[in-house]
């Protein structure tokens, strides 16, 4: 058995934990005696991982070192060296004000080209006269409530003038659906992933200093290939399907999905039904514009004998289609920081997804061939019976199956 690794990272979580329960000398003697375990550099790192003064990791060191029994001496409530904002009354003021989000943006502020980092807060604090280092940046700023933050993708393109009526207007059928017990289906296809033993973004536990060894690359390997989800998420039974794909992402794949859904799940949870209704995106595979879809759906339709409606999301709302929130965020958390290695990998950890809520996922791997690049002229579109509804018909319409000339569509 190897030696124990001992990261940084495992420092400070283990000081986190323990550190409310000691007193100041307490506090002390365990960073110090972190520091002996440590050896040659053992004050400097536990110093940066837990933000602790190096001074103060080796006092408690050379306390520990010397092998003396402590007095009963503790310090005093309000005793030590004052806060930094007490020897500065502006310093507080002056950091607000370099990490204000507005300040970012003003071509007169010295972090306007850097990124905002304790060191260089620190550099900017102290060349404005107020003397300050890195760690008492951060420890200022943590006080205040501030954490390091990712970007996040929220701000959406440009809005259709009609988007909010539209929103409604998908609402508004998916109430009537539900109200008369029909299906409703918001589907989308999550984002491909690379199979091998590859970095995936996000944490689990694993021992201290065990972190799980990946490739240094994110090529991708061609005998593995990708893996392409595309998924179902039912709104009233809140349960998903996804269908694991390996060849492309097109239209075929897509009313696969929903013809394997419909034989093994939908018939049979919603018998006697005669219309499902769909949320999608406006793009991609199943988007508004693509011929193949709808031929594909016309062809579904008139297997199951559904009337099949389509809603789709306004241009740039992607991220507002439930399957986002409901099962696709949820799939991602399941298998944060575990590489993908396989295509069973993928099935099994999807179909492990589940929520207090009561989520339920299934799961399947789809091996099949769907070509790229077929094309669907005008005259095969005109024989869909394809009626579009009264509210922006490009987005809203419904494909009948041909013993069925009613359209089944509720302009509400």
């Amino acid at each position: 058995m190897g030696d124990l690794v001992i990261t940084e990272d495992s420092i400070a979580d283990r000081y986190a934990r323990i550190r409310p329960w000691l007193n100041e000398r307490q506090r002390r003697a365990w960073l110090g005696n972190e520091a002996l375990a440590l050896g040659y550099g053992g004050i400097k790192r536990v110093a940066q991982a837990t933000g602790v003064h190096p001074d103060t990791v080796a006092k408690g060191r050379d306390e520990i070192d010397s092998g003396d029994e402590p007095d009963e001496y503790i310090r005093r409530p309000g005793g030590g060296r004052k806060a930094a904002t007490e020897h500065d009354p502006d310093l507080l003021r002056a950091l607000m004000t370099l990490v204000a989000p507005a300040t970012r943006g003003d071509p007169e502020s010295p972090l306007v080209w850097t990124s905002a980092s304790t060191a260089n807060l620190a550099r900017a604090l102290t060349s404005a006269g107020h003397t300050v280092s890195p760690t008492t940046v951060g420890e200022i700023l943590k006080a205040a409530g501030y954490s390091l933050q990712a970007n996040a993708k929220t701000i959406q393109g440009r809005d259709h003038p009609d988007r909010d009526a539209q929103f409604h207007y998908v609402q508004a059928q998916i109430d009537d659906h539900r109200a008369a017990g029909d299906p409703v289906l918001s589907i989308d296809t999550k984002k491909k992933e690379n199979i091998g033993n590859y970095k995936n973004n996000g944490r689990e536990y694993r021992p201290a200093g065990d972190p799980q060894r990946v490739n240094d690359h994110d090529f991708p390997n061609a005998d593995l290939g990708k893996a392409i989800p595309y998924g179902l998420y039912d709104v009233a039974a809140n349960s998903g399907w996804v269908s694991v794909g390996t060849d492309h992402d097109t239209a075929q794949f897509a009313i696969a999905t929903l013809r394997t859904w419909w034989n093994k799940i939908g018939k049979d949870t919603y018998p006697g039904t005669r219309r499902l209704l769909l949320c999608a995106d406006a793009g991609g595979s199943n988007g508004y514009r693509t011929r193949l879809w709808k031929t594909e759906l016309a062809a579904l339709a008139a297997e199951t004998g559904l009337a099949i409606s389509v809603c789709h999301l306004p241009p740039g709302t992607s991220k507002w289609n439930k399957i986002e929130h409901r099962l696709f965020s949820h799939i991602s958390m399941n298998w944060r920081g575990r590489p993908l290695t396989s295509h069973e990998v993928v099935v099994n950890t999807i179909a492990a997804t589940t929520t207090n809520t009561g989520l339920t996922v299934h799961a399947e791997l789809d091996t099949g061939t769907y070509p790229t690049g077929i094309k669907i002229d005008k005259a095969e579109m005109k024989k869909i019976p394809l009626t579009k509804h009264d509210f922006h018909g490009e987005w809203n319409y419904t494909i009948t199956p041909p013993t069925r000339p009613e359209t089944q569509v509720k302009n509400l």
